[in-house]
C-alpha cells in the first residue's frame, strides 16, 4: 500500500504537468499572440567594438541575412530552433547562395529541438558543412552528465567581422509575434564569438574536418563571452550573474522568459532589495511553456516578500537579458533554470559600458508599458488550487 502511495505520489507531477500543456496547447490553438512596442536598433560603441540591440525580430533577420548575402570567406551559424517556414527557407537560401560562391559555410542545429521539423528541410547543399547535434550523445556513458546538455545557442558570425547573438531562433512566428532581444557585435570582440563556434564545431568533429580558429585579438577589459560547456564541466554563465547581482547598489533590471532560479539566486535577489536596490523581474505573463509559468510562480513569493517588483509582459516574452547600476549588462542565450544554467551549451555576453546600459535600460522602459506590476497583495489572493498546483509541480524544478 505505501509502495503504491508513493508511486502515485512520484507521478503526480508529472501527471500534472502533461495535463496543463495539453489545455494550455487546446487553448492557444490558432491564436496570435498580442503585438508589443519596439525599440529601434541602436549601435553603441564600446571599446574599439560597436554594439547594436535589436528587439524585434524583422529588423534583426534583415541585418543577418544582409550579412550572409555579403559574406566573402566564412560563415558560422548556431541556431537551437530553425523552423521550416518562409523565414527560415529564406536562411537556407541564403546560406547555400554563398556555399554557391565559395564561402565556407557552417551551420550547427539542435536535432532534439528539431524533431518536428520536415526531413526535407534539413537537407542541405553538399558544399554546406552541416552538423545536426545528435539527440543523444551520450553514447554507452549513460550516467557521465556531461554528455546530455543540449545546444541552445543562437550565433551568427561572418568572416570575423559582424556577429550576432541573443535569444532569437529563426522562424517567421519570431520575426513579429516574440519579442526577443539579440546584439550585434562588429570589431575587435567578434573573435571572441567566432572562437566560441569554432571551438564547438572542433569539439564535436575528428582533427580532420576541425575549423582553424582565427586570429586572436588582445584582451577587453569591457566586452566579455561566457560559455558554458557541459563536456568539461564549465558553467560560468550562472557565477556571472551573481557576482554582478552580489555587487549591485542602485538597481537590477531583469528580463527573462523562464524564470526558474534556484535557491541561491533567490537569495542574491532578496538579499540586494533588502539592502536598497531597486531590484525588477520583468517576465512573460504566460509563456509558451505554460508548465515553466507554473514552476517560475512557485519563487513569486518568496521574491515579492523580500521586496523584489514583479512586472508581467503582456505578449510573448523570449528576451535573456540584465542590466545593472547603470553600468553593467549581459545579453544571451541562458535562461534563468537549471537547464541553461548548468545544463546546456549556452552563450552570454557581459558588456561593462554606461551607454550600453542606457540604452539596455530604455529597451527595459519601453518593456514596462506593455506589462503589469504584481503586488504581494494580489499575488496573496490567489486561489487555493493555484497554490496545491504550484506545490504539487516543486519538485520538477530541478528538471528545468
Amino acid at each position: 500500500m505505501l509502495q503504491r502511495l508513493g508511486i502515485v505520489a512520484a507521478s503526480l507531477p508529472f501527471a500534472l504537468a502533461s495535463a496543463l500543456t495539453a489545455v494550455d496547447l487546446w487553448r492557444r490553438r490558432g491564436k496570435r499572440r498580442p503585438g508589443f512596442p519596439v525599440t529601434d536598433p541602436e549601435t553603441v560603441q564600446v571599446g574599439g567594438s560597436q554594439v547594436t540591440a535589436y528587439t524585434f525580430g524583422a529588423h534583426l533577420y534583415d541585418d543577418m541575412l544582409a550579412a550572409i548575402d555579403g559574406a566573402r570567406d566564412q560563415i558560422l551559424l548556431e541556431s537551437y530552433i530553425w523552423k521550416a517556414d518562409g523565414i527560415g527557407r529564406r536562411f537556407k537560401q541564403a546560406l547555400e547562395d554563398a556555399a554557391a560562391r565559395g564561402v565556407a559555410v557552417y551551420v550547427i542545429y539542435d536535432e532534439f529541438a528539431n524533431l518536428v521539423v520536415p526531413r526535407e528541410f534539413k537537407r542541405f547543399d553538399e558544399r554546406l558543412h552541416v552538423l545536426a547535434y545528435p539527440m543523444y550523445h551520450a553514447g554507452l556513458r549513460f550516467f557521465d552528465f556531461r554528455m546530455y546538455g543540449r545546444n541552445h545557442r543562437k550565433l551568427l558570425v561572418v568572416d570575423e567581422e559582424i556577429a550576432f547573438l541573443g535569444g532569437f531562433n529563426i522562424g517567421s512566428a519570431y520575426a513579429t509575434e516574440w519579442r526577443d532581444t539579440h546584439v550585434k557585435v562588429t570589431g575587435p570582440d567578434v573573435w571572441e564569438l567566432q572562437r566560441a563556434c569554432v571551438e564547438f564545431w572542433n569539439l564535436n568533429h575528428p582533427p580532420s574536418h576541425r575549423i582553424a580558429r582565427g586570429s586572436d585579438t588582445d584582451w577587453d577589459p569591457l566586452v566579455e563571452v561566457h560559455r558554458n560547456i557541459p563536456r568539461v564541466m564549465v558553467f560560468p554563465i550562472r557565477g556571472m550573474y551573481l557576482e554582478a547581482i552580489s555587487r549591485a547598489r542602485h538597481h537590477i533590471y531583469l528580463t527573462h522568459a523562464y524564470f526558474i532560479p534556484d535557491g541561491d539566486f533567490v537569495d542574491a535577489l532578496v538579499a540586494a532589495a533588502g539592502r536598497g536596490v531597486d531590484v525588477r523581474l520583468l517576465l512573460p505573463a504566460t509563456s509558451n511553456h505554460v508548465v515553466a509559468d507554473w514552476l517560475s510562480r512557485g519563487h513569486y513569493s518568496a521574491l515579492l516578500r523580500g521586496g523584489v517588483r514583479i512586472h508581467l509582459y503582456h505578449s510573448m516574452m523570449h528576451a535573456k537579458t540584465a542590466t545593472i547600476d547603470g553600468r553593467w549588462s549581459t545579453v544571451g542565450t541562458a535562461n534563468i533554470d537549471r537547464l541553461s544554467l548548468t545544463g546546456n551549451y549556452e552563450v552570454n555576453i557581459e558588456v561593462i559600458d554606461s551607454d550600453f546600459a542606457r540604452q539596455m535600460e530604455h529597451i527595459f522602459r519601453t518593456d514596462l508599458t506593455n506589462s503589469t506590476e504584481l503586488t504581494r497583495e494580489e499575488w496573496g489572493r490567489r486561489g487555493l488550487h493555484r497554490r496545491v498546483a504550484e506545490s504539487v509541480l516543486a519538485p520538477l524544478r530541478p528538471l528545468l
